[in-house]
């Protein structure tokens, strides 16, 4: 199989494409992967990394508002689809499949004009602009949350999948991260990250917990601060004190987070699509704290939709304090079963086969087409 796959702006959008990347060439062997990209994105320097070969077209957003700039975004628009084409007559795809971002709209409307089969992939309980305008000429839409399908009405076909993310987290060891984290296995540990960039938010909180983390008895703390805030945040909570906790461990990043996450009891973070749908394929309880700073405030809209079905709760930023945050965690831990509730709850809405399940609706496409 020949596949283009196009998504990018943030790895919320590039690992699913690549999830989806790395199941076709594991069942499908001699298949053949490009990767069509914004040349600024983070999709241009995390693609080239994976040995995957990256093509880059120009565009941005359109505003939300009336903008003299959105007709310079139409302009790059349409060039965008012309360089489209061209790459992908170049390539001759078998299929198309985007995950999001901007630069999915000249790719994908270029191979529907083209008469090539497309997939788009909504990560979020709220859909994006790109997709919205995408439905019409996708062949398939697949979704990570079921609650979503209505919002594609207008597709020629929308299907429940799940995230692709899901997929690789499963096969994480466990024993690995305990042993990256220098603990025995077995180890009761709480995981706080704020997102691959961190988030000052739970930053914050985290600092205001330091003096409180003593109460909560074999308890294991790792706390991933972002590498821009580690230097500032470890200031702050050394502060007055001649050392931290024993219990707790601050990191500026997690290069192995699929294995910590698999040994991790509980998980505090934000609540992008990815992220849930490695909590709930590890049936992870968890705490979240969804971003305000996203469009559509679509965060709060995912972390709804577990905190309801009984895999996590719910605070939002403007109601996170260190005291706050950490008479949550501390209910939770001192209450198995409540652990042993919410991790049932987490693995009904697991989609560990979600690649797979992607990639069946890829070959379906490419049989029809033919």
């Amino acid at each position: 199989m020949r596949i283009v796959l196009t998504g990018g702006g943030t790895g919320g959008h590039i690992y699913p494409a690549l999830a989806v990347g790395k199941q076709v060439l594991a069942d499908i062997p001699g298949s053949s992967i490009l990767y069509i990209g914004s040349p600024k994105g983070l999709e241009s320097r995390i693609v080239p990394a994976q040995g995957i070969s990256f093509e880059a077209v120009e565009i941005t957003g359109f505003k939300r508002k009336l903008s003299l700039d959105n007709v310079k975004t139409v302009m790059r628009f349409l060039k965008g689809v012309r360089r489209s084409k061209q790459l992908l007559r170049e390539f001759k795809p078998d299929v198309v499949v985007g995950t999001g971002g901007y630069v999915c709209g000249p790719v994908v409307y270029a191979a529907a004009k083209l008469g090539i089969p497309t997939l788009i992939h909504e990560q979020n309980a709220v859909s994006g602009l790109t997709n919205q305008f995408l439905t019409r000429y996708a062949s398939c839409v697949a979704v990570s949350f079921k609650d979503s399908l209505p919002q594609f009405k207008r597709s020629k076909h929308a299907v429940y999948t799940g995230n692709p993310c899901a997929t690789h987290v499963v096969r994480a060891s466990r024993d690995k991260g305990f042993a990256s984290l220098g603990l025995p296995s077995g180890s009761r540990v709480v995981l706080m990250v704020g997102g691959s960039r961190g988030a000052k938010a739970i930053n914050d909180a985290m600092v205001e917990m330091v003096p409180l983390l003593d109460q909560l008895r074999n308890v294991h703390f790792v706390f991933v601060t972002g590498e821009s805030y580690y230097e500032q945040t470890m200031n702050r909570m050394k502060q007055g004190r001649s050392s931290l906790p024993s219990t707790l461990q601050v990191l500026p990043y997690l290069h192995n987070m699929p294995e910590v996450l698999a040994a991790s009891e509980l998980v505090v973070g934000r609540s992008g699509a990815s992220s849930l749908a490695e909590l709930t394929a590890l049936g992870i309880p968890s705490i979240l704290i969804p971003s305000p700073n996203v469009t559509n405030n679509h965060q709060e809209a995912n972390a709804r939709s577990l905190a309801e079905a009984g895999a996590a709760e719910m605070i939002i930023e403007k109601d996170v304090t260190g005291q706050v945050l950490f008479q949550r965690i501390s209910a939770i831990m001192n209450n198995s079963k409540q652990l042993s509730d919410m991790k049932q709850a987490a693995l009904k809405l697991g989609m560990p086969e979600s690649a797979a399940l992607i990639k069946n609706e890829l070959m379906k496409l490419t049989k029809t087409s033919k």
